[in-house]
């Protein structure tokens, strides 16, 4: 278990700082701002991709799949209507957004093609999905995460530190907006919550 905690970690401190902004500056400064804009994004999701599967090959090695519990009928199927409901608003939270941009496609395609503007201006997002919390992708895959009608060892542990990432993410995340949007995040900060939906429930349909 020891192990899977140790790699869990470095995966999660290479993660955050290649989302860290001194080191985006850095390899901004390195490579230009074009190559940057157009390949960064990108090379960070597959970078993400690629470095978390020896985390859950040691999770799979070295933890126990004991099982906690297990679920009984009718509740187990509520349970997996908890985690359908979580896949679904996080594809609709997706959705809200350039999915192409999101994972780095589109502006990498625009460089290669030689485009003069590779993204648009950015913009801020405060309805649907995002009006609900400030950070849907996360808290939707706490709901698919949590809610497991059968719960092992395994998926207790990869749940514990995935959350513990998650919430240090939407710390990262927010300095990032702020940044970016200033004192319009501001107002919206102040206004929807943040990782759970504790309130703004009237702001959904808005």
């Amino acid at each position: 278990m020891l192990e899977f905690i140790v790699v869990f970690v470095v995966w999660a401190v290479g993660h955050s700082l290649t989302a860290d902004g001194r080191v985006k500056t850095a390899v901004r400064a390195r490579i230009g701002e074009r190559a940057y804009t157009g390949l960064y994004r990108l090379g960070y999701n597959l970078f993400s991709l690629l470095s978390i599967v020896p985390v859950l090959l040691v999770l799979a090695w070295r933890v126990p799949d004991t099982v906690l519990w297990r679920m009984p009928a009718p509740y187990a199927w509520l349970a997996m209507v908890v985690q359908l409901l979580g896949f679904a608003g996080l594809l609709a939270a997706l959705l809200q957004t350039d999915v192409w941009e999101f994972v780095g496609l589109r502006q990498a395609v625009n460089y290669w093609r030689g485009a003069a503007h590779l993204l648009p201006p950015p913009r801020l997002v405060t309805t649907g999905m995002y009006a609900l919390v400030r950070h849907p992708l996360y808290f939707f895959s706490l709901l698919i995460l949590w809610p497991a009608p059968v719960l092992t060892l395994q998926t207790l542990i990869f749940n514990l530190m995935a959350t513990l990432y998650l919430w240090a993410g939407s710390r990262v995340e927010e300095r990032r907006l702020t940044a970016v949007f200033g004192t319009e995040y501001e107002a919206y900060r102040q206004d929807v919550p943040g990782l759970l939906p504790m309130r703004g429930w009237k702001r959904v349909n808005h």
